[in-house]
């Protein structure tokens, strides 16, 4: 079983958190999960608000945000 903790520490490994990561969080978030788990996730949060952490779905709306201008 994945934990929050997993795809949180896998995110910051890569500096990266790809849709699909984002999606499971979503899905984990949604169980019951430990105070551990939901330390690494406001870690996560952390780190994106910080710069340290890059999110794909961020980077995908504003890559169409830039087309639908042309």
């Amino acid at each position: 079983m994945v934990l929050i903790r997993d795809v949180v520490q896998q995110a910051i490994a890569t500096g990266y958190l790809t849709v699909s990561a984002e999606e499971q969080l979503r899905q984990l978030l949604s169980t019951k999960y430990d105070l551990e788990d939901l330390n690494a996730f406001m870690t996560l949060q952390e780190a994106a608000i910080a710069g340290r952490v890059r999110q794909e779905s961020r980077e995908l709306r504003r890559y169409q945000g830039h087309n639908d201008e042309d």
